[in-house]
């Protein structure tokens, strides 16, 4: 029972904040003090940035601020950074408020978007504000889900853009999860938004306690008189490891070493013959967090492959984690969700694979699947029907799906150029997962020991509490020519200056300010220190660098020449040359069964070698010239996939009489014997006086230090100059090329003139802005038919993956001529951006043309998937429906947009119809 004192204050709280009161009785739990906090703002009339972790009720607050907007008679838009989260909200506030009062805009969707409440991606949101739509009348109060994003690298941008533009009368309400400088970023949105308060909530709503499994050992990470993750003695950050653990994988190490040794030779952990660790298999672990009551689990694996084989592994050892009731639940409504596929796709999609580990409780999530497939795991992983979900890291990005138990098997995982270790800030969006509040009293994170993993490593992973949010934003071209329309030149330079990467910007300059002071003095030490007696020591060492850079500059033209003359020696060849593969495993001799030039890309040559392989060998297989050795008649109906085709080639090429190519291979130069620069670096270099020093070396080692620090000193200044003003100098950057290819008048410096081609370019929202926009002016794409701008526009939205193949099938015809022509003027705009000191457009992806040219054809799923590889393996179902998503909102844009020609804005419309057909309709 409370106390008068409670009593009494609640009673002011109520008087207070009516509404907070109002809008807390509608839930049958007791608000935690930093929604109420937030809450309480909101009323008071301050926007608000609530940090906290995941799973905590960060949303409550966007909910108040929904409930706040209605009382009021204003709009509220809640925008989420991926359409599967916008999808979810929706969802959720359709139960709550019914479909008259809830609106949704993805761009693939688009329902009631008058509504009071409509959910949106951040683009849509950034788009509207660009247009200025009318939808933005009355609006009240802006709701931005996992703010955090704007650090994305690729999107974050679009979240500064919209805090920046959005009406001084809008309340915005930024959600995100724990950083550790939202003090800094919430003195930002103070700047640009006004009065904002932060709301920083570090306390998971359920505890979590972090183990390794070892084997089939389960141990407790830290020791058991550690309070907390956070707290202790000894450790990362003061935390200290549970020392049975560290004493057993000690002992695990030893008897692995102890193997190898007495087999040497061998592959110490993996490869090779010999013995090596070998992880716990998937259903036993599976099985083991079963029994310890640690299910439903999610396992992260850094790998689609990885997690379709994981389920498979599940099935193929009869996991069985469900019961005859729950299998058939998940059998009915596996039918009913995906009902709407057509059944020729079924197999295509490996809908029967899915369905099996499904009704198993097991299931795989990752963007190789399509969306019906993922929206099916996630429901029955809500309503418990599925027991362990094998993810990618894409799971981690807010959507609803809380598990007891989340599982690490590895700490690496590919950033999209390198693989990389976990941040400790990806650690903990991942292991975040762990634990449904309101179901789970603790929940569970479990690294999966192997010799790579220390665990005094993941110890500091789980402690480390420094996550920094640092922006991404730069202008684009279609930013600045919407701004310039809007505002103006000088305005829209004003709000790029108030940008929180040039806030950030600013404050780092004081850090580097004070560097360069220190270095200075270190400086002054060393150039006393390479003082020489003898003469001028400076000067000496300027010589000596001279000359070491000639050395590398004639070096790096003879490597440029070479390539040059080995890609002339292989577009020479023709069917039925003998050549000699210089290098790699297929090193010998091969004979040509198709030149493999092409105009759009260095040649590959399809070639057989001696010993029966056939296939494409590339520049990286010839450091010389090629040179052919001889001749085979190949018959015209040669089929390289045939091996006994292939066996009688590689028996006449044996049977050839080819002379030793050594002797004729000519002898590389790279000029440097020939070089008169060269040589009178050197003989100035000898005449100086220094150079007959006792001492040179010794000094030569000081003014090699004081030439690093010299140049240290040099970068640090130009990245203090350079990140003063430098969003603003990037924007007339960026302005000056638009004027210089026509888009922008010069008479926009003091006024507001955007040419006809900019209005164009002001409508095209995509990373290839410029490059849509140039081919459209140049008419590269004019005359297409709809297959043929469907096949052109998807290498302006497509991205290969890493393990995709590199020699795309293309078309003949127009559409070959138009991808030539694209990538003609790319070359054009990439050089004029080299010419401003811009960042250069990224090249046109040929890879998916093929897909999307076929598929607007009317070929089958399965005959387009599958023509994706040489091998048959095909794209993933998931990854066509991603990126025809992607090419169908391009083609939209182009269909819509009223200052592009109506020629390609029909053929645009066309397309699209042509594209949304069968899974991709069904999918949107």
């Amino acid at each position: 029972m409370s106390s008068p004192a409670q009593r009494y204050a609640q009673s002011r709280q109520r008087t207070k904040f009516p509404r907070v009161t109002e809008f807390q009785a509608g839930y049958s739990f007791e608000l935690d003090d930093f929604q109420i906090q937030a809450c309480q703002s909101l009323e008071e009339g301050y926007g608000v940035l609530v940090c906290a972790p995941t799973g905590a009720g960060k949303t409550v607050v966007g909910e108040f601020a929904i409930y706040l907007a209605l009382a009021v008679g204003q709009k509220c838009f809640y925008t989420t950074p991926i359409k599967a989260l916008s999808n979810q909200k929706y969802n959720d506030l359709l139960q709550r408020y019914g479909p008259a009062n809830v609106g949704l805009l993805t761009g693939d969707n688009a329902i009631n978007p008058h509504a009071p409440i409509v959910v949106m991606t951040t683009e849509v949101l950034r788009n509207m504000l660009y247009v200025g739509s009318d939808a933005l009348a009355g609006l009240g109060f802006v709701v931005m889900d996992e703010v955090h994003y704007l650090g994305d690298r690729f999107r974050g941008a679009v979240w500064e853009e919209v805090i920046i533009h959005l009406p001084d009368s809008v309340r915005l309400v930024s959600l995100s999860a724990t950083v550790s400088n939202a003090e800094e970023f919430g003195d930002w949105l103070v700047e640009v938004r006004g009065d904002t308060r932060v709301i920083v909530h570090e306390e998971r709503p359920v505890p979590l306690w972090q183990h390794m499994l070892v084997g089939s050992r389960m141990f407790d990470l830290f020791a058991e008189d550690t309070e907390s993750p956070h707290t202790g003695a000894g450790g990362p950050d003061g935390v200290r490891v549970d020392p049975t653990l560290l004493r057993y994988v000690r002992e695990r190490m030893r008897t692995t070493e102890l193997a190898n040794r007495s087999r040497p030779g061998r592959d110490r952990y993996r490869g090779g013959p010999g013995p090596r660790w070998r992880p716990p298999s998937r259903p036993d672990v599976i099985g083991r967090l079963d029994r310890e009551g640690l299910l439903p689990a999610i396992d992260f694996i850094f790998s689609r492959a990885g997690c379709d084989a994981a389920v498979r592994q599940c099935v193929a050892a009869n996991l069985r984690l469900t019961t005859e009731d729950e299998r058939e639940d998940i059998r009915l409504l596996v039918e009913n969700r995906t009902a709407n596929l057509a059944a020729e796709d079924l197999d295509v999609l490996g809908y029967w694979e899915f369905s099996e580990g499904l009704q198993r409780g097991i299931a795989a999530h990752h963007a190789g699947m399509i969306p019906a497939f993922k929206e099916v795991v996630e429901e029955l992983f809500v309503r418990g029907l599925v027991r362990v979900v094998f993810a990618t890291e894409t799971l981690a990005l807010g959507i609803n799906m809380p598990a007891r138990t989340v599982l690490l098997e590895r700490l690496v995982k590919f950033n999209g150029e390198a693989h990389a270790d976990l941040t400790p800030g990806e650690y903990t969006q991942l292991t975040g997962r762990a634990g449904r509040r309101g179901i789970d009293i603790e929940g569970h994170a479990v690294v999966q020991w192997s010799p790579e993993i220390d665990p005094a490593r993941v110890a500091g992973l789980a402690s480390t509490r420094t996550y920094p949010l640092r922006s991404s934003f730069r202008p684009s071209y279609n930013m600045a020519i919407n701004l310039v329309s809007q505002v103006g030149r000088d305005t829209a330079r004003a709000l790029l200056e108030s940008s929180f990467a040039q806030f950030q910007a600013d404050r780092s300059v004081v850090g580097l300010t004070r560097q360069i002071t220190r270095n200075e003095k270190s400086l002054a030490d060393y150039e006393s220190r390479m003082h020489c007696h003898l003469g001028d020591f400076a000067e000496y060492q300027e010589l000596r660098t001279r000359l070491s850079e000639r050395e590398k500059s004639l070096s790096r033209k003879g490597v440029s020449d070479r390539r040059a003359a080995v890609v002339q020696s292989l577009e020479a060849l023709s069917v039925g040359d003998v050549i000699r593969i210089q290098s790699g495993r297929r090193a010998g001799l091969a004979v040509v069964v198709d030149p493999g030039t092409s105009p759009l890309a260095d040649p590959r040559p399809l070639v057989v070698t001696e010993d029966h392989w056939a296939g494409p060998v590339t520049l990286l297989d010839f450091p010389h010239v090629v040179e052919v050795l001889g001749r085979l008649p190949i018959s015209k109906h040669f089929n390289h996939r045939n091996p006994s085709a292939r066996k009688d080639v590689a028996s006449s090429i044996r049977n050839l009489r080819i002379a030793d190519p050594g002797s004729r291979r000519r002898r590389d130069r790279n000029g440097a014997a020939d070089d008169p620069e060269l040589s009178d670096l050197r003989a100035a270099l000898r005449a100086h006086p220094c150079h007959g020093c006792d001492d040179r070396e010794e000094h030569a080692r000081w003014a090699e230090r004081a030439s690093r620090l010299r140049r240290e000193n040099d970068a640090l200044r130009q990245r203090a100059e350079g990140r003063t003003h430098s969003l603003s100098r990037t924007f007339d950057q960026v302005c000056a090329l638009l004027t210089e290819l026509g888009y922008m008048s010069p008479a926009a410096e003091t006024g507001d003139t955007i040419t006809t081609a900019g209005r164009q370019l002001s409508r095209i929202w995509s990373e290839a802005d410029l490059l849509i926009a140039e081919c459209l002016r140049a008419g590269a794409w004019s005359g297409l038919n709809a297959a043929e701008l469907a096949g052109v526009c998807s290498a302006m939205v497509y991205e290969t993956r890493r393990d995709e193949p590199t020699a795309p099938k293309l078309p003949s015809g127009a559409l070959r001529d138009a991808l030539r022509d694209t990538l003609r003027l790319w070359a054009e705009v990439s050089e004029r951006e080299a010419d401003h000191r811009l960042p250069l457009s990224r090249e046109p992806d040929l890879g998916f043309v093929w897909a999307s040219y076929r598929w607007a054809k009317g070929d089958s799923l399965d005959r387009v998937l599958s023509s994706m590889s040489d091998d048959g393996a095909g794209l993933p179902a998931g990854d066509f429906v991603r990126w025809m998503r992607q090419l169908l909102d391009l083609l939209e844009q182009l269909a819509r947009a009223d200052a592009i020609d109506p020629g390609i804005r029909a053929t645009a419309a066309a397309a699209c119809t042509a594209l949304r057909r069968g899974v991709i309709a069904q999918q949107l």
